[in-house]
């Protein structure tokens, strides 16, 4: 286990350039098995999670070279099936939440699939019915390994079907969309995620030739086509990562470029720090945030106090309610964080009350931010990272608290985030990572 020691107190400045996004890397690369032909990707993070899936891919037989630093071709013309159906299969897709996005390539190109309980953040439950319940409406068959803790999944053919979600699920919509692109006649997906990575998805998908209509809706028709060609596709860049590097400017007092940004693809979020006082200046397509001495966090029209909360897109993604809980710990005011999403997620505010914040943690989803400004600063401390998204939270904490911190299981925030360290570091961060 690896740990970050960081010295807090230090401004920033300069330049910095966001990743691949990981969460559209993880769809898009598990779409390559749709094909018998070579499918080329540019801008993918070189980070644990998607990581992982490259390898698992391999395991399974793609051809996957390596072009440069973040492009990679991927040929599944030789699948080899029996590995699918292994026990180190099903270990490895038991540590990756991504991999749950296998179900639609695998049923589609052979008619059997294996489901093994989800991996990832353990940030309370993340169930599977969206995905299980749209495959069987497809025509799929389902069956529980009681002793395995399996789903098993079956199709001799897949039929299209209507499929009313019911939740807007971002992976549930990607699995059901590449369910539907081999399934004989439409398929027509209501409440269907509208991200802009299943935007990405569908858009790579139908250049590769599938039929869909209503891309970036929550209203998808998909007409079932025989097989798919390769392509060349581009992965945006990360809004989670964009909004983590706006948090760090602003808890640090720093002045901070973020280059190339694609706002367009941002939705609220600029707008969501706006509302804790932070200045998110538009230049072209870059994100300007000035040094600030301080900021006050805006309340509602009738001045009662605001509210943050996480919504379907094109709503907050609840990947950044933990770097807004903490931002709002220096800001002058008070918020309630509203996660309505994860019920384990809001569980690290105890690290942060330890560093000297004022935060009730009203239930397991809710936490009132009582947010002091200069009059107090966080203190400096040993924790662990829990998650992907409460260990860059706790990152951009140590950076404005007063002397040193200590974060362990840093692995949680490599899954997400490329070499965090050295990246912030060249910015003027004092970030030192052991063993």
């Amino acid at each position: 286990m690896s740990s970050f020691i960081i010295q807090g107190g230090y401004q920033l400045q300069g330049e910095i350039m966001p990743q691949g996004a990981k969460n559209e890397a993880l769809q898009v690369i598990c779409a390559t098995l749709l094909t018998n032909e070579e499918v080329t990707i540019h801008n993918i993070p070189n980070i644990l999670d998607v990581n992982n899936l490259i390898v698992l891919l391999e395991k399974m037989g793609v051809n996957v070279k390596k072009i440069k630093k973040g492009s990679y071709s991927f040929c599944a013309a030789n699948i080899d099936f029996e590995y699918t159906q292994s026990d180190d299969f099903v270990e490895r897709c038991g540590e990756l939440r991504g991999s749950i996005m296998l179900i639609a390539p695998l049923l589609s190109r052979f008619g059997k699939a294996i489901v093994p309980t989800p991996g990832g953040d353990k940030i309370g439950r993340r169930r599977l019915d969206t995905h299980l319940n749209g495959v069987v409406k497809l025509g799929g068959n389902l069956r529980f390994d009681k002793e395995k803790q399996l789903f098993l999944l079956s199709a001799k053919k897949l039929v299209g079907n209507y499929l009313l979600l019911d939740e807007a699920s971002v992976t549930g919509t990607a699995n059901l969309l590449m369910s539907s692109v081999f399934a004989e006649g439409e398929t027509t997906i209501f409440n269907a995620a509208c991200e802009p990575y299943v935007e990405q998805l569908s858009k790579m998908l139908v250049s590769m030739g599938a039929n869909i209509g209503g891309i970036g809706s929550n209203l998808l028709r998909v007409k079932g086509v025989k097989e798919l060609s390769g392509c060349t596709h581009t992965l945006l860049p990360d809004m989670i990562e964009i909004g983590s590097f706006i948090g760090i400017a602003a808890m640090t007092g720093s002045e901070i470029t973020i280059k190339n940004a694609s706002i367009e693809h941002l939705g609220i979020i600029p707008q969501t720090f706006s509302r804790l006082g932070i200045a998110v200046q538009q230049i072209g397509d870059n994100i300007f945030v000035p040094k600030q001495e301080k900021y006050t966090i805006d309340s509602f029209l009738d001045g009662s106090i605001l509210t943050i909360a996480d919504a379907p897109w094109p709503g907050l993604t609840p990947d950044l309610l933990s770097v807004l809980l903490v931002l709002a710990t220096k800001a002058e005011g008070c918020v309630l964080i509203h996660q309505k999403m994860f019920e384990s997620r809001l569980f690290f505010v105890d690290k942060l009350i330890d560093m000297g914040a004022q935060i009730i943690l009203c239930d397991p989803h809710r936490a009132t931010v009582i947010g002091s400004g200069s009059k107090s600063k966080l203190k400096g401390m040993t924790m662990t990272s829990p998650d992907i998204r409460a260990g860059i939270s706790l990152l951009i904490a140590a950076l404005g608290a007063e002397g040193e911190s200590v974060i362990h299981n840093i692995e949680q925030i490599d899954r997400g985030y490329e070499d965090i360290d050295i990246r912030l570091n060249k910015l003027g961060a004092h970030i030192r990572r052991i063993s």
